[in-house]
């Protein structure tokens, strides 16, 4: 989230659950996420993506006029958040797709069985991965990155190892992996630059964590008000505030070993009540009139290039010399065996 800026609006992490829901009638604002009409293609996501800031109103807008179809967005709190929700309702989900899973829970999702091929021809896609996953089709992607107000820190960190090692006094503010991607995506890096030593790494950066939040918004709203000069989020932010906000500011501190890729996805459900739209809307995704609200919608990049390049405020250096990332199966295999391992440092 990934995320994810209007923090001047609703919180992308919102605790309670909430919905966008748009249409004719008014009437429909009262209707509870199960109730929705079976007619409606519906769309699991997080809240921030159905947020009016955020990318899903015209991406709504621009697929109804398409397909001449309604759809709905059930919005949750982050991509974790998703795959509980999965989870939890089985087979009996209402939803047709889910939107906002990145690829750090894709074999999780994989294995609950619920999911569908998508058959959607991905050749045209601009990924700095190479892409051929029968399921997931990608939406966005970005790389997590430590963002810092040029005017409060002169000297920011040229690397991790920096990081865990700078004076406790330089406090940085992150997110929960068991709650947040971003607070995960910080987890994986970690432990794909030191390894087995990813405990004592986080040991080592325990006294310079102000606080640890449950999902990025808050973090990021914590670091606007001054409390910390250093926030985890990703390269692309400083984009928000240059072309939202005309501030230049904002930087993303550039590691030299590289930053941790988080690419977010979308699939179908293998019972969708609407099938037919939920391909089609999978198709839609990696087109133009999904991809073009990418970029100043969700402040991330789009996965195919746009016939009008991408907006100014992104021509400054936004990827790394370096792509860190596990394989999703790994991570699926030792996700909570990391977890456990993070726990205990940071309790040490």
């Amino acid at each position: 989230m990934t995320l994810r800026f209007p923090f001047r609006h609703s919180p992308k992490d919102r605790k309670e659950e909430t919905m966008r829901i748009t249409g004719k009638s008014l009437a429909l604002a009262a209707i509870s996420a199960f109730a929705i009409e079976a007619s409606a293609l519906t769309v699991y996501t997080y809240s921030s993506f159905t947020a009016d800031w955020g990318p899903g109103p015209a991406i709504e807008q621009s697929f109804e006029a398409e397909c001449g179809c309604d759809m709905e967005f059930v919005g949750l709190d982050d991509g974790v958040s998703l795959l509980t929700r999965l989870r939890l309702e089985g087979e009996r989900s209402k939803a047709d797709i889910v939107l906002g899973l990145d690829t750090n829970l894709t074999a999780e999702a994989e294995a609950t069985g619920l999911l569908a091929p998508h058959g959607v021809d991905l050749s045209h896609l601009q990924l700095p991965v190479a892409w051929e996953d029968p399921t997931f089709v990608p939406f966005d992607y970005g790389w997590f990155a430590f963002v810092y107000n040029r005017e409060n820190l002169e000297s920011p960190p040229a690397s991790l190892e920096a990081l865990v090692s700078a004076p406790e006094s330089r406090k940085i503010i992150v997110q929960d992996p068991r709650t947040s991607t971003p607070g995960l995506g910080l987890l994986l890096w970690l432990r794909k630059l030191y390894g087995d030593g990813a405990g004592d790494a986080w040991h080592a950066l325990q006294p310079r964590i102000l606080t640890v939040t449950k999902g990025w918004s808050e973090a990021y709203g914590l670091f606007l008000e001054g409390e910390a000069p250093l926030v985890l989020s990703y390269t692309t932010s400083p984009a928000y505030h240059r072309i939202a906000e005309d501030d230049d500011r904002y930087e993303a501190a550039v590691f030299e070993e590289g930053h941790y890729l988080q690419v977010e996805v979308a699939a179908k459900l293998r019972g969708a009540p609407n099938p037919e739209l939920a391909d089609r809307f999978l198709a839609f995704v990696v087109s133009e009139g999904f991809q073009q609200h990418i970029p100043t919608g969700n402040w991330m990049f789009p996965v195919i290039a746009l016939s009008g390049g991408l907006p100014e405020g992104f021509s400054q250096p936004l990827a790394p010399e370096q792509t860190l990332s596990f394989a999703s199966r790994e991570v699926f295999d030792h996700r909570q065996q990391w977890i456990d391992d993070w726990l205990q440092a940071m309790s040490r």
